[in-house]
């Protein structure tokens, strides 16, 4: 928990808003390196906003899109485990001149790369670009090198989130720890998962030992 008892999350959010008030005058920037100096604003979420609140022309690269783009104009079956400057100029490469039609090609290439370009199993039939997809004219090769790994589920703090979430979600009233403990039996790892939920703000204390989804309580 941060200062005060506010989440981290919540305290970067605040930290933002603030800066965006002093520096610019209560509007969101839309200039990519104003929003880059944003307290708690990465370069993915700058470059999001950037093309999709103001329509601009700038490579929004995500783990799909990565994959697509390797694929379409690499002639790549992944894009390896880090993203790279090249995907950036890669990407950018593949966009239309024009800024709107391009802020509309990045949440296209964000779809196709969750939905049809898919790591494991690609819907090349259903992909609008197959014909110009340099994997498929290659005879879609299998990766020779690293590639990002899939995150384990099972035994993870995510897993451990997720069942006390379930639990939260079940009950109409704040819920005892006592009822959260139940739920994993390495109290070391369960604890750790509760003071995460509680530090991302999705989960809030409602009183000595209870607990509620946030704006619950």
């Amino acid at each position: 928990m941060g200062r005060l008892g506010y989440p981290r999350r919540a305290m970067r959010l605040h930290e933002c808003a603030v800066a965006i008030v002093a520096r610019h005058g209560g509007e969101v920037p839309a200039d990519l390196d104003a929003l880059l100096a944003l307290p708690g604003v990465g370069a993915y979420t700058a470059r999001a906003v950037a093309a999709f609140a103001y329509g601009q022309r700038q490579p929004v690269v995500d783990t799909n899109v990565r994959r697509f783009v390797a694929r379409a104009s690499r002639g790549k079956a992944d894009a390896g485990p880090t993203t790279t400057p090249a995907d950036l100029a890669d990407t950018e490469a593949l966009l239309p001149v024009e800024p709107a039609r391009a802020a509309r090609a990045s949440a296209a290439f964000m779809e196709l790369g969750a939905v049809v370009c898919t790591a494991r199993s690609p819907r090349c039939a259903d992909c609008p670009v197959v014909d110009a997809c340099g994997w498929r004219a290659e005879g879609r090769p299998m990766p020779t090198g690293p590639t990002r790994r899939p995150q384990q589920y099972a035994g993870t703090d995510r897993q451990v989130r997720g069942l006390l979430l379930a639990v939260l979600r079940e009950s109409h009233d704040p819920v005892p720890a006592g009822a959260l403990d139940v739920v994993w039996a390495d109290a070391v790892q369960r604890d750790r998962a509760l003071r995460s939920l509680l530090d991302d703000g999705l989960v809030s204390p409602a009183g000595e030992g209870l607990y509620t989804l946030a704006g619950e309580a």
